[in-house]
């Protein structure tokens, strides 16, 4: 079995005219969170980790740093995204800045997407 290990940690950056976070290993971007912002709100609606770097729990240091970033700059997060809502159950640390996910928000988050 042939393992790679990372030179370098990984890093996270938000991207704001892309509107995600990505994460990069060995400074190549392995995966990426998208979101849109509504009102004092960051909707994460997109997680995905390229293959390459499946297996390596960087989807979970992604959505943390992230999450972490929404907190800093005083946003709340609203986890349409499943995998960002899945992590969201095991860390109750961002209980107290996440909102639910309603209709309205799927409604404009759809507007937002184009679909």
């Amino acid at each position: 079995m042939n393992e790679q290990t990372a030179t370098t940690a990984p890093v996270v950056r938000r991207v704001d005219t892309r509107h995600r976070y990505e994460i990069l290993v060995d400074g190549e971007r392995a995966g990426l969170t998208a979101y849109r912002d509504r009102d004092g709100q960051r909707v994460f609606f997109h997680t995905e980790i390229d293959d390459a770097h499946a297996g390596q729990g960087l989807a979970a240091i992604l959505v943390e740093q992230a999450l972490t970033d929404v907190r800093t700059s005083g946003k709340r997060i609203v986890p349409v995204c499943p995998y960002v809502a899945k992590y969201l159950t095991r860390h109750q640390e961002f209980a107290d800045i996440t909102d639910p996910v309603t209709p309205e928000v799927l409604t404009w988050l759809d507007a937002q997407l184009g679909r």
